[in-house]
């Protein structure tokens, strides 16, 4: 106990940081748009979901079926809906769909 005292306070608080662990970075979710093909993190995409009643937007990001992602762009949302989300999400987009996403962009683009 003795010993401790006479290091200085700056000096203990380095040492105990030394034998804590190193931190690591938090894992951030990437996905892929599947029109441009850019690499983003998860946040920065729209999420699309096949569902036996159609393909909607996944606003939460939690519905069960397939998914997939694309910028809100219109370059990428232009591509995708001529034919990138029928091959992403194994089906072919109806009149219903492609009218139900294309108001949503209309609405969510910047």
């Amino acid at each position: 106990m003795a010993a401790l005292a006479a290091i200085p306070a700056a000096q203990l608080v380095i040492m105990a940081k030394a034998k804590q662990p190193p931190r690591r970075a938090k894992h951030v979710p990437q996905r892929t748009c599947v029109a441009c093909r850019a690499v983003e993190a998860k946040a920065g995409l729209v999420r699309l979901v096949r569902t036996p009643e159609g393909v909607f937007v996944d606003a939460r990001g939690k519905q069960p079926g397939r998914g997939a992602y694309l910028h809100l762009q219109e370059a990428c949302w232009q591509r995708g809906l001529s034919g990138a989300l029928d091959k992403a999400l194994r089906t072919s987009l109806n009149e219903a769909d492609r009218a139900r996403l294309t108001e949503f962009f209309a609405q969510a683009a910047p």
